[in-house]
């Protein structure tokens, strides 16, 4: 069964960091997309950052370009997102996402979600 894992969330302040890990199981990171998704309260998902392997896409939302890193470990199957520079508006609560065929924004397109870490940035 495919399983992810999700830590790292936390409360900060404007301007500082937080990194995010997702810990992932029962599939392979070469074949599977994975990336993370983010609800803020009332507000509808969006994709954060997305990363294919097999594919060689990465993308991030232009609302993080230049501030949050995607990065994986194939051997440990973790999957990190650096955070830096956070706004008050990145609160959100943080979701990991696989799949095997999609690599994009929808988010009902990605068959496999973790249980979501809250991420709190205070001005």
């Amino acid at each position: 069964d495919v399983q992810l894992q999700a830590s790292g969330g936390g409360s900060v302040q404007a301007g500082g960091s937080l990194r995010l890990s997702c810990a992932a199981s029962g599939f392979s990171f070469d074949t599977y997309a994975i990336g993370w998704f983010r609800q803020a309260p009332g507000q509808e998902r969006q994709g954060v950052s997305c990363l294919s392997s097999s594919n060689g896409i990465l993308y991030y939302a232009e609302s993080v370009k230049g501030r949050f890193t995607i990065s994986s470990d194939n051997d440990k199957n973790m999957v990190y997102l650096q955070m830096n520079s956070l706004k008050p508006e990145d609160t959100a609560v943080y979701y990991c996402v696989a799949d095997p065929r999609y690599y994009g924004k929808i988010d009902y397109e990605y068959d496999y979600w973790g249980q979501g870490t809250q991420v709190t940035v205070s001005s």
